[in-house]
């Protein structure tokens, strides 16, 4: 979910207080400012990279809360697509969902049902 604290959880887990590298599905660096450009438009393609942890690679869409069938399917597609990889350093390992706590009444959006019912 948006505003979840992802960041802030992938900074801890990677014992670091730095952004992370962002790179594209060609391992191409992409430019901070296009990024900053395009706030909350994340491309799950794209490699989220910290340089304390280069061995972690993380991938981060824009979920599912407003419903856009188009970002389900390229979710599922990434998930298909890397369980069938026989190169270890493609494969996925977890997927970590992130929920924030501060809306206590915020049930799970139809979306996310049908993320975690397939």
């Amino acid at each position: 979910r948006a505003n979840a604290g992802k960041t802030t959880i992938l900074q801890r887990v990677c014992n670091t207080c730095d952004s992370p590298e962002i790179r594209n599905s060609a391992g191409e660096r992409i430019d901070p400012a296009l990024l900053k450009a395009s706030k909350g438009l994340h491309n799950i393609e794209n490699e989220m990279v910290f340089q304390s942890k280069p061995g972690f690679i993380f991938h981060d869409s824009r979920g599912f809360e407003a419903g856009d069938e188009s970002e389900f399917a390229q979710v599922k597609a990434l998930i298909a697509r890397r369980s069938k990889e026989t190169n270890l350093k493609d494969q996925v390992y977890a997927i970590w969902y992130c929920i924030p706590m501060d809306e206590a009444s915020r049930s799970f959006t139809e979306g996310e049902v049908k993320f975690f019912s397939q």
